[in-house]
């Protein structure tokens, strides 16, 4: 579908999930996992799926998940 000549692309998502507790880890963890917006364990938040958003998720794989 093109709108003003642009080709609008579907943006794609991604659910994350906290899996493990950021006490007692370094700031910038827990900076990381504020900026996803997770706040408990088990929380799932929906974020668009870009580079930084990835780059994020690679920054603590040791406490999130990605959901299918």
């Amino acid at each position: 579908m093109k709108a003003g000549g642009i080709a609008l692309m579907e943006k794609r998502k991604i659910k994350i999930k906290l899996i493990r507790s950021g006490i007692g880890r370094p700031q910038q963890h827990k900076d990381v996992l504020r900026g996803l917006g997770l706040r408990r364990i088990n929380h799932v938040v929906t974020r668009e799926d870009t580079p930084q958003i990835r780059g994020m998720v690679k920054k603590v794989p040791h406490l999130v998940e990605i959901v299918e």
